[in-house]
């Protein structure tokens, strides 16, 4: 690999890392809300008859916001994964970078 291209491809990669890092805030922050909001719901839920269908509903609204939380966890887990790769991937190309400036000043 050049030095030129391996200069493109680092951009490349930094711009990559700046996306995913962002995707990785959001998913965090919408998971944080997502806690506070089944806290809540249990704090609601635990003033109430369990038979009720207060308690009912507040259980089913429960539910489906941990699925929503446990989709973000997956989709978080799978951004993380990217970025190690992506992290990886920097590490080979500066040492490939590292190669081509040497060459160029050993010719």
């Amino acid at each position: 690999m050049g030095l030129l291209t391996a200069q493109l491809r680092l951009a490349q990669i930094t711009s990559y890392r700046s996306d995913l890092e962002y995707q990785i805030m959001l998913i965090s922050s919408t998971k944080l809300d997502l806690s506070s909001k089944i806290n809540s719901i249990v704090g609601l839920a635990s003033d109430m008859e369990s038979d009720s269908p207060e308690a009912k509903a507040l259980e089913k609204k429960k539910e489906r916001l941990m699925q929503a939380e446990k989709a973000l966890d997956m989709q978080l887990q799978r951004y993380q994964n990217q970025l190690e790769m992506i992290n990886q991937e920097e590490q080979s190309v500066k040492q490939q970078k590292s190669e081509a400036i040497q060459r160029s000043f050993a010719a």
